[in-house]
């Protein structure tokens, strides 16, 4: 595991293959439009996913000692100064199917879960090495600076780029569309340059890493390498994530999320 502290695809390619729709390229940068909610969410998360479980050791208002499902490898790679977790624990290392958890420290230094949400990840599943256009998810810790997209900034305290550039064109991999996926992103800090706006094309391992790994609106499938989850949890998330939390993503299977 890794702290990444690492640029994006450009605006031709962003969000990891996702290509930038040419159709509102002559809308103004403050341009929004009305959501249409999520209509396309995935599935609920399945019996048992809750992020605390029964943990037995749980205080009676849910929080913990450590994060559920975080081994010790994986904890010591979570920055000292770090109070929120988003952990994206996938189902298996080649599915897309992942459950989201944002966990939070709380005054006596125990972890508080918050609600499971029920995610996507990459086609293919996941990968420790990943490499532009391979259709995996990089697994690691990775820090969260930078905010943005299509529609206006929903009131997170994180720096937000609001533009019409945040369009993401044509369909998925089970044919469903794109139209909203780019309404909000949080730029995961995987091969790019924190405190820039996610569409900064910037990737310091080079392009053959890949970048352009977000935390987008879910359009009902697999995505080319970001994590998604619905509308309405992403507005969640924006309003919730702290810069002076110094707020990280865990992300990866949870069979190597538990090492």
């Amino acid at each position: 595991m890794v702290l990444a502290v690492v640029g994006v695809a450009g605006l031709a390619v962003v969000a990891a293959g996702y290509t930038v729709a040419t159709r509102h390229a002559g809308a103004a940068d403050t341009a929004g439009r009305g959501h249409a909610g999520a209509p396309n969410s995935p599935a609920a998360p399945p019996p048992g996913a809750a992020a605390a479980g029964a943990n037995p050791t749980a205080a009676p208002d849910g929080a913990v000692a450590m994060i559920t499902g975080l081994g010790p490898r994986t904890r010591a790679a979570i920055p000292a100064a770090t109070r929120q977790v988003l952990v994206a624990s996938g189902k298996a290392k080649n599915s897309s199917d992942t459950v989201v958890t944002l966990w939070t420290k709380t005054g006596r230094g125990r972890w508080h879960p918050g609600a499971a949400w029920a995610a996507h990840n990459a086609l293919h599943g996941w990968s420790a090495g990943h490499r532009a256009g391979d259709l995996h998810s990089p697994i690691g810790v990775f820090t969260l600076h930078d905010a943005g997209g299509f529609d206006p900034d929903p009131g997170t305290k994180l720096p937000y780029h609001h533009s019409a550039k945040f369009q993401a064109g044509g369909v998925g991999f089970n044919g469903e569309t794109l139209d909203q996926a780019f309404d909000y992103v949080i730029a995961i800090d995987y091969n790019r340059v924190p405190g820039t706006s996610p569409l900064d094309g910037t990737q310091p391992l080079g392009a053959s890493r890949g970048g352009g790994i977000w935390v987008h609106v879910d359009h009902g499938g697999p995505t080319h390498g970001c994590v998604s989850i619905s509308a309405a949890h992403m507005v969640d998330l924006l309003h919730t994530l702290l810069p002076a939390d110094h707020p990280v993503i865990v992300m990866g299977d949870r069979g190597t999320l538990a090492t």
